[in-house]
């Protein structure tokens, strides 16, 4: 996703709508019939269209602040990353499937396969983030380059600490952390995390809404509120004000935790 411009509104003149764009580098047709796209494609699409709302939706006419700019770096990345988590909605897959030779919809025995491959080893993966970013932040806050301990030995250190599999003697991943050292993430790996800790949080609100008693998580009322305070605000306010504002509260795991399947299901009926 990319903005072609902004929302703004000058002096004495009409507000200038914005506009974004998605770039799709998706599977194409094979001999004769529609195109089939895979699981992870649709995710893409729902994550940058995800970005595309929120360039295109906002309220706030200073162009510095309007859509996606001005957004702080470790909450940018909550509206595209919050649209995610409808392709694992078995609500949404079972409507918005078909087998291209039976039209059928997507079996749940299927999605119930892909949803365990999901969480699969959802634990290291979480600890391997975890190491990454505790590694990136130490070493960009309090780390003395010209000390007795080297990057690699703060890797190590960090790694016995937080992880649950050995570092082999011989490793020296911190040599190919391109993310830091050639990425723009250095001291700002944590915003990958970070941004999951959001986005998940904010769905549970819809996963709420259901469990209520109001249908399902395409529920209108809560839909309406996260585009008031989440997508029309920019970055007009801090990001965490508007996720208070949405959510009534500051963020917990808890929901990250649930859908990656490392915490009992406390909503009932809904996918994760």
């Amino acid at each position: 996703m990319d903005d072609a411009r902004s929302r703004r509104k000058p002096v004495n003149g009409a507000v200038q709508t914005p506009v974004a764009y998605l770039t799709c580098n998706f599977s194409a047709p094979v001999g004769g019939k529609p195109a089939c796209f895979t699981h992870d494609e649709v995710i893409t699409l729902f994550h940058e269209f995800g970005h595309g709302l929120h360039h295109m939706l906002t309220r706030v006419d200073e162009l510095g602040v309007s859509g996606i700019n001005g957004v702080e770096w470790d909450a940018v990345e909550l509206p595209s990353q919050f649209m995610e988590n409808f392709c694992w909605e078995w609500d949404v897959l079972s409507d918005m499937t078909q087998h291209v030779d039976t039209a059928k919809p997507l079996p749940r025995e299927l999605f119930d396969k892909m949803l365990a491959a999901k969480n699969f080893q959802s634990g290291l993966g979480t600890l391997r983030q975890i190491v990454f970013s505790m590694f990136d932040m130490k070493l960009h806050v309090d780390f003395d380059p010209s000390g007795k301990e080297s990057a690699n030995d703060l890797a190590r250190e960090i790694n016995e600490r937080f992880h649950v599999i050995p570092q082999a003697a011989f490793s020296r991943w911190p040599n190919t952390f391109s993310h830091i050292f050639a990425g723009g993430y250095a001291a700002g790996y944590y915003s990958y995390k970070w941004a999951e800790v959001l986005s998940a949080d904010a769905y549970a609100a819809f996963e709420e809404a259901a469990q209520s008693g109001k249908g399902s998580v395409l529920d209108v009322a809560t839909g309406t509120r996260y585009r008031k305070e989440i997508l029309e605000v920019g970055g007009s306010r801090p990001a965490m004000e508007s996720f208070k504002a949405f959510r009534g509260r500051e963020p917990n795991i808890d929901a990250l935790l649930r859908h990656n399947g490392m915490a009992p299901d406390a909503v009932p009926g809904a996918a994760h």
